[in-house]
């Protein structure tokens, strides 16, 4: 038996670049949800953005967090629990690198070698983190819960950007470029979480085939359009589509956001 998984990014790709809606898709997420097929959200934000997101699209199924660096499993969605999670209230949890206070200290020496040049999201007051995103006060809040990684915002020029992602390189750190922030985390990505996830799958629920697509608008969706059976890219009101070493099984929406996200995937299925 075969099953299709949906990994998908959300902001710009499930979820709008500006208004961060996502009702231009929620026909096809009821669609899915009918077919049995899971829309596994796979993102940059918090373990809390993403509970919060969930319970508005009523979503039951597991996710992938800070690009990676987890994934939550609702305690019971497979009938044995992985043997490489830990169980953490309600949720079987896959960890996959370093927690945010790590990042945070590395952070601290580079203020030292890259003076006024950067921010990130522990050291902004939560009234900037709403203004910089977009987003309300209690949704930065939220975003600012973070457990495994940080987001930075570069405020020199380009070129010593690019010493700074090779300084962090060179202390251990992974460093992904996402919509709008730098994401510092350890040697994790979403791809690897996608192939992890699909391999449960496939044991779990004793499937011959797992077929994946991923969905993704950005740089750091790159490992798992790559990794994935299938890749839909995004369009981007703001940043060129990434590119890709794969040659064929992938398609580039014609439309931004949701928009995209919902033609797009239709074409796929």
């Amino acid at each position: 038996m075969s099953r299709k998984v949906v990994f998908t990014d959300l902001d710009g790709s499930l979820l709008d670049h500006d208004s961060y809606s996502h009702k231009a898709a929620d026909a096809l997420l009821e669609e899915l949800e009918r077919d049995q097929i899971p829309v596994i959200l796979t993102t940059s934000k918090t373990r809390a953005e993403v509970e919060a997101l969930r319970l508005e699209l009523d979503n039951r199924h597991p996710f992938i967090i800070e690009n990676g660096a987890a994934i939550y499993i609702p305690k019971g969605y497979f009938p044995v629990k992985p043997e490489a999670c830990i169980e953490v209230e309600d949720f079987w949890i896959a960890e996959f690198c370093e927690t945010r206070s790590h990042w945070l200290s590395l952070l601290e020496k580079a203020k030292e070698l890259f003076t006024h040049k950067f921010s990130h999201f522990a050291a902004m007051k939560e009234e900037v983190i709403a203004q910089v995103t977009g987003l309300s006060l209690e949704q930065a809040q939220l975003a600012n819960n973070r457990e495994y990684g940080e987001p930075i915002s570069w405020l020199g020029v380009d070129k010593g950007k690019q010493e700074f992602i090779e300084w962090l390189t060179e202390q251990g750190g992974h460093v992904l470029q996402g919509g709008r922030f730098l994401h510092l985390s350890g040697f994790c990505n979403k791809g690897e979480a996608l192939a992890w996830l699909a391999a449960e799958y496939k044991t779990q629920w004793n499937l011959s085939e797992i077929k994946t697509i991923a969905i993704g608008d950005s740089g750091n969706d790159v490992a798992m359009l790559e990794k994935a059976d299938l890749a839909l890219i995004i369009r981007s009101p703001v940043h060129a589509p990434p590119k890709l070493k794969r040659l064929r099984g992938f398609f580039i929406s014609e439309e931004f956001g949701p928009r995209g996200w919902n033609s797009g995937l239709r074409k796929i299925l």
